[in-house]
């Protein structure tokens, strides 16, 4: 062999002498081979994932968003919310706060805030704390702690800011038929309040709580022309004293359990009498009971007295059904939605008469998309012990 072209083959690179057309390599790279590897098992995990059902995704969860706007927000609407027990979900509500999440199985689940303390399968059992049983049978009455009737069974919001609704639909368990009708149609944050002079008030009221809505009991009270307009047995009036109406009162409110407060039923006269009303304004708040004023009668003292008896309280803004027509149901609604946009917040009375609830069920779901919430009605009391 020529002795140059030998030393030449022997100063190359290793490999660069390799006859041509031979593999440079006998066998792929490793790198190649996990990267090929890697691909099919990120393939297969995912086939997998998209094909099974998903245990990560309960139906008792639901899963939400803050808006944008509202997040920066978010801690004086947590501030404001009321404290949360045994989280459960109540569907159908408006979501736009979102509490602390909590952990399920690994997941981070964040809940509906307006069911927080909604647990639907014991809502309508009584929490013995709040209970005192008496010769009328039982009463709402504070907790050694101090804890009210109307802290542990009013029904949670969102505690956003923005414009908010009540819509409270009295006169429940007075037809039955029409009473089932309203529960199964009205949504859960329309409040119900139950005449306490009406039958089954136990069985309605287990069976609304159960559905999420918060109860009122309707408390009837002397009107002007009474007894010629009569709201019914255990009525509180002027002329019997403290003592009697005390005893009425007690009667009424031992109808049923798990109601926020007492709402009036009638009662112009009787609200306006300072020494008729105040006694049983002293009691409610002693019992730790919200009074709702259905706004009829520009006389009433009930503000000024829960002011100074320290109780939970509200006033209705309108009625919405003492015209019986649908349209002009619906127009009054219209009319709560524009007190709630000027002031905040608007109170709007009804009664469960069949072209109320299905005015009230078509004018909430509309108004949801209108950015209005519509919350309990325990959401817009002005509570003293609170503030």
């Amino acid at each position: 062999m020529d002795l140059k072209a030998e030393r030449s083959e022997m100063e190359q690179p290793l490999g660069l002498n390799a006859r041509r057309g031979h593999s440079r390599r006998a066998f792929p790279r490793l790198s190649n081979v996990a990267f090929w590897l890697a691909a099919i098992a990120i393939f297969g995990t995912s086939s997998a994932i998209a094909l099974r059902d998903r245990p990560f995704r309960q139906a008792d969860q639901a899963v939400v968003s803050i808006p944008q706007e509202q997040a920066a927000a978010q801690p004086e609407q947590q501030a404001a919310a009321p404290a949360a027990t045994e989280p459960q979900p109540a569907g159908g509500a408006s979501i736009i706060r979102v509490d602390p999440p909590v952990q399920d199985n690994g997941v981070v689940v964040i809940r509906d805030p307006s069911a927080l303390g909604q647990n639907l399968r014991v809502a309508h059992l009584p929490n013995k704390s709040v209970v005192e049983e008496t010769e009328f049978g039982p009463l709402p009455v504070r907790a050694p702690d101090g804890t009210r009737p109307f802290d542990v069974y009013r029904r949670p919001w969102s505690g956003a800011r923005g414009a908010r609704v009540a819509i409270v639909i009295g006169g429940l368990g007075v037809s039955q038929t029409g009473t089932q009708a309203a529960i199964e149609a009205l949504p859960p944050e329309i409040t119900l309040a139950l005449a306490s002079g009406g039958n089954s008030i136990d069985r309605w009221m287990q069976t609304a709580r159960r559905q999420g809505h918060e109860i009122l009991m309707q408390v009837p009270l002397e009107p002007f022309d009474y007894p010629n307009v009569d709201p019914g047995r255990n009525t509180l009036t002027v002329d019997a004293g403290p003592a009697e109406n005390a005893e009425r009162l007690r009667l009424a409110l031992s109808r049923t359990t798990n109601y926020t407060g007492v709402m009036n039923y009638l009662g112009a006269r009787f609200t306006a009498e300072r020494d008729a009303m105040q006694p049983v304004m002293g009691e409610l708040a002693q019992r730790g009971l919200m009074y709702l004023d259905d706004g009829s009668s520009a006389r009433s003292l009930a503000g000024e007295l829960a002011q100074a008896a320290r109780g939970p309280y509200a006033a209705a803004d309108l009625h919405i059904d003492q015209v019986r027509e649908r349209g002009d149901i619906l127009r009054k609604l219209d009319e709560a939605e524009r007190i709630a946009r000027a002031k905040g917040s608007a109170i709007a009375i009804g009664s469960a008469f069949d072209a109320t609830v299905s005015a009230v069920v078509e004018w909430a779901n509309e108004a949801r998309k209108r950015g209005i919430e519509i919350v309990p009605v325990s959401a817009l009391a002005i509570d003293p012990e609170r503030q």
